[in-house]
């Protein structure tokens, strides 16, 4: 090289350089790429977008491509380095050849353009694909023997390489996705989303309608009187049982009775024709399981059993859609307002409130481990049936018993130790 003139010499190292921060930039820039966000421009029929998600499919020859072009054009431009501060110092350059072309690779070829490929990792990544791609293809003997030798090294310490590289999230994975999703999707919809997630972790006996709240038509009673509870009733639904819950006949829909009805013209025999066989699931049915289930079946109600047989609840296809979207109610339906805020800051809740939906509500943590409503929490901590006004605390709350009737707790004192609740009602 001492017939090369230094101009051209500069110029190499400058060329070198500038490839060393191509194949910087190009690693930091396809790794730091969004995947979803290339999936769709793959979909889109973007060309530089599949030959990215071409490289990455495979990113041991993907990174084995991109190291030997960087190391390369490193020791390359080391060595030209070193020819031209020989040619101007003598046998000192050596020594600041070194030091200077550490300098300006770590600068130029490494921290630049990998700060710059990190921040806009598309506008980096996709045009290199381009010239990455072909490239693999004309050096892939080279990179494959490297990565064999890679692996025959990586064995002894039971490291293998993977055949395929899943990228598949996690539940909780997808949860903090959907959390730092910021701007780009809107709080109602990002709870929403959020709560279709945690349906696996709640169970129809969270949402049920309790057996002792079930409203339905008992045809012991008198004729007049189920009359009456029909013209009367904001449900579109009802059970329909004789003397005993246990003695279920089948679920009624109520539309399907009014022509008869509002001419006065409904009796026993009509009302049993129009009586739907009963649908019975098992406590425990997860949530998800469940929507499932009244899909598939084309139901909206369900009665809850246990292991015996026994109805133990009811359950509707909007108790569990309030789980996603929030509680609604039918219009012309006043909801029964289960969550009352104090002027002291504490709430006055109904001891039939479901525990999921106050932790939800009042962003509070009570442990919904065994009980599913306030009521059964609270006998589940005091393991019997409290007397008069009883005061307990579980974590960070404070529990008041302030009404107690046939052997059930109608309503709650809530507070917060050490603050306020906050939440909405």
């Amino acid at each position: 090289m001492t017939d090369v003139p230094l101009s051209t010499l500069f110029g190499l190292l400058v060329v070198l350089i500038v490839l060393s921060a191509f194949f910087s930039s190009s690693e930091t820039g396809l790794v730091a790429l969004n995947r979803y966000r290339l999936r769709h421009h793959v979909k889109a029929g973007h060309r530089s977008a599949k030959l990215a998600q071409s490289l990455l499919s495979k990113p041991d020859r993907m990174f084995g491509l991109i190291l030997l072009g960087n190391n390369l054009v490193n020791i390359m431009a080391a060595s030209i380095a070193t020819v031209i501060a020989l040619r101007i110092l003598g046998e000192s350059g050596v020594w600041v050849s070194t030091v200077v072309l550490t300098f300006v690779v770590l600068i130029f070829a490494e921290l630049m353009p990998k700060t710059l490929a990190a921040m806009h990792p598309q506008r980096i990544a996709y045009p290199a694909s381009l010239i990455l791609a072909p490239l693999l293809k004309l050096l892939y003997p080279i990179v494959w023997l490297i990565n064999l030798v890679a692996s025959i090294f990586l064995r002894p310490f039971g490291i293998k390489v993977p055949s395929n590289h899943s990228e598949a999230l996690s539940r909780e994975e997808l949860r903090v996705v959907l959390q730092e999703s910021g701007r780009h999707i809107s709080s109602n919809h990002q709870q929403m989303l959020l709560n279709i997630l945690d349906l696996e972790h709640g169970s129809i006996d969270d949402v049920m309608v309790p057996r002792q709240d079930i409203v339905g038509i008992d045809l012991s009673e008198d004729w007049e009187r189920t009359i009456e509870r029909l013209a009367k009733t904001v449900h579109t639904r009802l059970p329909v049982w004789d003397g005993d819950l246990e003695n279920m006949i089948g679920l009624l829909h109520v539309r399907s009775i009014l022509p008869r009805l509002s001419k006065g013209l409904l009796d026993k025999d009509s009302l049993l024709k129009a009586i739907r066989s009963p649908y019975y699931v098992p406590e425990g049915t997860t949530l998800t399981q469940q929507l499932l289930e009244f899909q598939s079946r084309e139901r909206r109600l369900a009665l809850v059993v246990d292991e015996y047989g026994d109805i133990q609840g009811l359950v509707t296809l909007d108790d569990i859609l309030e789980e996603i979207v929030g509680e609604y109610t039918t219009e012309g339906v006043v909801p029964e307002k289960k969550i009352r805020k104090q002027k002291d800051g504490s709430y006055l809740i109904d001891g039939s409130a479901s525990v999921r939906m106050l932790n939800r509500r009042l962003d509070i943590e009570l442990p919904t481990t065994e009980a599913t409503t306030l009521n059964g929490l609270i006998l589940e901590y005091l393991e019997s049936l409290p007397e008069g006004n009883t005061c307990l605390t579980i974590g960070n709350y404070e529990l008041t018993i302030v009404d107690l009737a046939d052997k059930r707790i109608r309503k709650v004192k809530l507070k917060k130790l050490g603050g306020p609740v906050t939440g909405t009602e």
